[in-house]
């Protein structure tokens, strides 16, 4: 594995195919508080790129194009968190979109563990260390440590997503997925326009 690094922006031309995996790291996790610091970025290929933000700036043009690319479909786990936080800091509507947590929670009903590392460990084998999970993503240097547990958050996404795709397919719910999917962005507006905690779908509201 090699953990490409970048400060402000990812390079011009940098063509990492037509689907990404995507993670961020934060200062914390409430919108409108915590600043995005970092995003993480895989082909698929066992490599990273990891891009530590320029604050309060974001003057990143060819991270927000990826990201608004529709030939691109961007991967994520809980992608509910960090396509609002791009809105909100990079002032981007994310998609096409696939979220390995949704997809978890429709082909994985014997179990209520849909958390990245126990998806991994089941599905591809791989056991994942969050020892640098609460770590200071707003440090002006980021740590051998930080950047390899930045890459691992998407080093497996791609193959997460196949054996996902072959369980949804199984129990016939791929269609239900797609169309949670392209509902994904829309929820984030929600979240962003104060209805976060809200279910509004729901009979009764508390």
């Amino acid at each position: 594995m090699t953990v490409f690094y970048h400060e402000g922006d990812l390079p011009a031309g940098l063509d990492l195919g037509k689907s990404i995996a995507l993670d961020s790291e934060t200062m914390g996790l409430r919108f409108g508080r915590d600043d995005l610091c970092v995003v993480q970025l895989s082909a698929g290929d066992g490599h990273a790129h990891v891009v530590r933000l320029n604050r309060p700036a974001y003057d990143c043009p060819n991270l927000k194009a990826l990201l608004v690319d529709p030939s691109v479909l961007k991967l994520f786990h809980y992608g509910r968190f960090d396509i609002g936080m791009f809105a909100l800091h990079l002032g981007v509507d994310t998609s096409p979109v696939y979220c390995t947590k949704i997809a978890s929670k429709l082909a994985r009903t014997y179990t209520d563990r849909h958390g990245l590392k126990d998806l991994s460990r089941e599905l591809v084998g791989v056991d994942m260390s969050k020892a640098q999970q609460s770590s200071d993503w707003g440090a002006a240097t980021l740590t051998p440590e930080q950047l390899a547990y930045a890459a691992s958050d998407v080093l497996h996404l791609h193959a997460l997503k196949d054996k996902l795709d072959a369980m949804l397919a199984r129990e016939g719910r791929s269609a239900l997925a797609q169309a949670c999917f392209d509902f994904l962005p829309q929820r984030v507006k929600l979240d962003l326009a104060g209805w976060e905690d809200c279910d509004i779908f729901a009979h009764s509201w508390i």
